[in-house]
C-alpha cells in the first residue's frame, strides 16, 4: 500500500514537472515571437495535438514577465528527453542570431 503511495507521489510530482518545463518553452517562445505550437509539431510532426501544451498556453497564468535564457531551455528540453524539441529550439535560436 506504502509503494502504491510512494509511486503515485513520484508521478504526480513528474507531471507537476513537465507542466513547469512546457510553461517555460511557452513562454521562452513568446519572449522570441515564435509559435509554439508550429516548434512543437516541427519537431513531432507524427504527434496528435499536445493536450499539456494546448492547456498551457490556454491557462496564461501571467508568466509573460518572466525571461527564459536559451540555454536553460535547452537544459531544461534535454533534462525531460525531448531530444527533437531541443534540436529545433537549437535551429530557432540560431536563426534569431541571425537576425540580429
Amino acid at each position: 500500500m506504502e509503494f502504491k503511495n510512494i509511486s503515485e507521489q513520484v508521478i504526480q510530482k513528474y507531471r507537476e514537472d513537465e507542466t513547469l518545463m512546457i510553461r517555460l518553452f511557452v513562454q521562452w517562445c513568446k519572449n522570441y515571437e515564435l509559435d509554439p505550437n508550429a516548434l512543437y509539431k516541427k519537431a513531432y510532426p507524427y504527434q496528435l495535438e499536445n493536450e499539456a501544451l494546448k492547456n498551457v498556453i490556454e491557462s496564461d497564468d501571467g508568466f509573460d514577465e518572466f525571461h527564459i535564457d536559451n540555454e536553460t531551455m535547452l537544459d531544461v528540453l534535454q533534462l525531460f528527453g525531448n531530444e527533437d524539441l531541443a534540436f529545433v529550439v537549437a535551429d530557432e535560436i540560431q536563426l534569431l542570431q541571425r537576425k540580429k
